[in-house]
């Protein structure tokens, strides 16, 4: 078990007894990625209010959670599943199904691990700029193995789906976001290039130069 995973398990832990400190803790660490989550199932701006459900719900039933971090992540995600699919419900909006193409994991792009790391050195907001991007499918696998760090078969009895669904998906959204983080760097490179003492100055600061 990582550190992190550590303090997140003590943190549930002293919070099931009541430490209000802990409970904010546990908060701050999960938050993000439960939100980020929530939004590959419900558009804005009713994911936030849809999360915050999800966190009364984790709060009134924190008393009953048995298990460490990674326990504690796939629960609360569950949770906030819930909620999100009975937001839809109610609006009589039906959540996109995962359909496993067990052909598309004969050949794993190598691009996919160069996504994942990129994604895991990110911010955790920037992180979920790029995989907002994604189809909602992708994006829901994505989060739940690469950010939530459950594995295949977690994410798919979350999902009620089959494991390779997940894989599939994830290593779909992977290789898209392999080639988006590609392509900043690309762009960014560019820029950097074009603002390099004596570079040639481009059409848009010439027309500004020209105008002025």
């Amino acid at each position: 078990m990582q550190g992190a995973d550590i303090d997140l398990t003590a943190a549930v832990h002293a919070a099931q007894g009541g430490d209000e400190t802990a409970f904010h803790a546990v908060f701050r660490a999960v938050h993000p990625r439960l939100l980020g989550y929530v939004r590959t199932i419900v558009a804005e701006p009713d994911a936030e209010d849809v999360t915050a459900e999800a966190w009364l719900h984790i709060s009134r039933d924190l008393s009953r959670f048995s298990g460490d971090a990674d326990r504690f992540r796939g629960w609360t995600a569950r949770i906030a599943r819930n909620r999100a699919l009975d937001h839809l419900r109610a609006r009589g909006r039906r959540p996109q199904e995962l359909r496993a193409d067990e052909n598309a994991l004969a050949d794993l792009p190598s691009s996919a691990d160069t996504a994942e790391e990129a994604i895991a050195a990110l911010a955790t907001s920037k992180a979920f700029e790029l995989v907002a991007e994604l189809p909602a499918e992708q994006a829901g696998a994505v989060v739940l193995r690469t950010l939530f760090g459950l594995d295949a078969k977690r994410a798919a009895l979350l999902l009620g789906c089959r494991p390779g669904a997940v894989r599939t998906a994830n290593h779909r959204g992977l290789r898209r976001l392999a080639e988006m983080v590609e392509h900043g760097e690309e762009r960014g490179a560019t820029a950097t290039k074009q603002n390099e003492p004596g570079a040639r100055p481009t059409r848009v600061t010439e027309i500004e130069a020209t105008a002025q």
